[in-house]
């Protein structure tokens, strides 16, 4: 894997991948002479430029650098945790030592361990290269010129955006390797950067704001600062003069950038923590019907450039393609080995979350763009925004605060804030009737525009 090793000079790293591999041996080392059963361990670096700038003026420039060296030592079932940021050897073995020490005194647990050898990625030479790390050479100097153009693009657009929250430009780039005892050792090197802006439109009582940004692995993927700007522009000025509706019960066509947030209440009431704890609507879904029979939930962590791409999971187990839903039936959930024995089933290669997903609907035609969305919602409400936290994973009650466009004949009408969608996710996954060919990736998730039969929808 060519990405695995980057020259610690030339990328900014002030490590390279043989020496963190020799930490991470050293600490494993150490954990089998006070007489650990078993350990892992990984060593990790990261850092990166951040500027932000505000009204034509630089705001922030922010250099971070961090490192962490974390081993999990195993007595039997009883494990401990440690980490430090000191790489000297008195500190390794310090940590090492500390991290046994809590094991000792730890209560056994029948499922703690380490994964199974059998569903480990021992075999290096068949990891596939997946094109992660493509570390941006950027100044700050440069970053605020890009983040200047993009909110003078902002402003640009229309004499109504008359003040903004600033944008930002961010370079990122990170390593690690990580080993345990039963054989497995691995790591890669990753980078993400992104371009953002948050524009106001309005004065007074009537402001109105919206954002939009771009987040790519590779600095020539992202959108040119001044699209960013023009269109989160566009998008404030599009919400001035919001109106309430009136309580209803109306169909509901989520934009493909919060219809994301569908297909991560999946992934939450599908995870193993939630399905051991008993805290999921989805519990015992396995095989059934959890969705309408026309969706399907792809997922491949070995996607290009991906932001959910990995050859392992965090313990280091294989990742592999694989289908979440097909036809609406539920075929996988979401485990670490962890939870996977607490369920009595076998990890799927998921400590540290999701990777690619991406949902799509049979029914879904070529010509299905926004547009087409629209035509077919008809009358009621396109959901552009979501505010708080009302979703209960265990009953699967949601309840959002939302905003929009109030839609007539499948045409936008005016915009709407302050109202309130509400259903339940079990009914509003078997209410899907189209996906629209809009997609959109947000982080691991990629779906386009949602279009619902039926919501609540409290207004005035």
């Amino acid at each position: 894997m060519p990405s695995s090793k980057p020259s610690s000079a030339a990328h900014g790293f002030a490590y390279s991948p043989d020496q963190f591999r020799q930490l991470v041996a050293d600490a494993l080392a150490e954990a089998k002479r006070l007489g650990a059963s078993d350990a892992g361990a990984e060593a990790s670096e990261g850092c990166g430029l951040s500027v932000s700038v505000r009204k034509g003026e630089l705001e922030n420039v922010e250099l971070n650098r961090d490192k962490s060296l974390g081993i999990s030592v195993y007595l039997g079932q009883r494990r401990g945790n440690a980490s430090t940021s000191d790489f000297s050897p008195q500190a390794l073995k310090d940590t090492v030592r500390a991290a046994y020490d809590i094991a000792r005194f730890t209560a056994e647990d029948p499922v703690a361990g380490l994964p199974d050898v059998e569903d480990l990625s021992l075999d290096s030479a068949s990891r596939p290269e997946l094109d992660l790390f493509h570390p941006w050479d950027l100044s700050a100097e440069k970053a605020a010129e890009l983040a200047l153009r993009c909110e003078a693009a902002a402003f640009a657009t229309d004499s109504r955006v008359t003040n903004s929250e600033g944008a930002a430009v961010s370079a990122q780039q990170s390593h690690f390797i990580s080993g345990n005892t039963r054989g497995f050792s691995g790591g890669y090197a990753s980078s993400r950067h992104s371009i953002s802006v948050a524009p106001i439109a309005g004065r007074g009582a009537g402001m109105q704001r919206d954002s939009w940004y771009s987040s790519m692995r590779a600095a020539g993927d992202l959108a040119k600062p001044e699209a960013v700007g023009r269109y989160a522009a566009e998008r404030a000025l599009s919400r001035l003069k919001a109106r309430k509706v009136k309580t209803a019960e109306v169909p509901v066509l989520f934009e493909s950038t919060v219809a994301a947030g569908l297909l991560g209440a999946l992934v939450q009431a599908t995870s193993g923590g939630a399905l051991y704890r008993k805290a999921s609507f989805l519990l015992d879904s396995l095989g059934t019907p959890v969705m309408a029979s026309h969706i399907d939930i792809s997922e491949d962590p070995h996607v290009q450039r991906g932001k959910g791409s990995s050859p392992f999971d965090d313990e280091g187990v294989l990742t592999r393609a694989r289908s979440v839903v097909e036809a609406g039936v539920l075929q996988g959930y979401f485990l670490s080995t962890y939870s996977a024995r607490k369920l009595g089933m076998r990890t799927t290669g998921h400590a540290g979350g999701s990777h690619n997903l991406v949902m799509s609907s049979r029914l879904t035609a070529p010509g299905d763009d926004l547009k087409t969305m629209l035509r077919r919602l008809g009358t009621g409400l396109f959901v552009t925004e979501l505010m708080g936290q009302g979703v209960n994973y265990v009953t699967g009650d949601y309840s959002r605060g939302a905003s929009g466009y109030w839609v007539e004949n499948g045409e936008i009408a005016y915009p709407v804030h302050e109202v309130t969608i509400a259903g339940n996710l079990r009914e509003m996954f078997q209410q899907i009737v189209g996906i629209g060919t809009d997609r959109y990736t947000l982080g691991t998730k990629t779906i386009g525009s949602v279009l619902l039969a039926r919501m609540k929808l409290a207004g005035s």
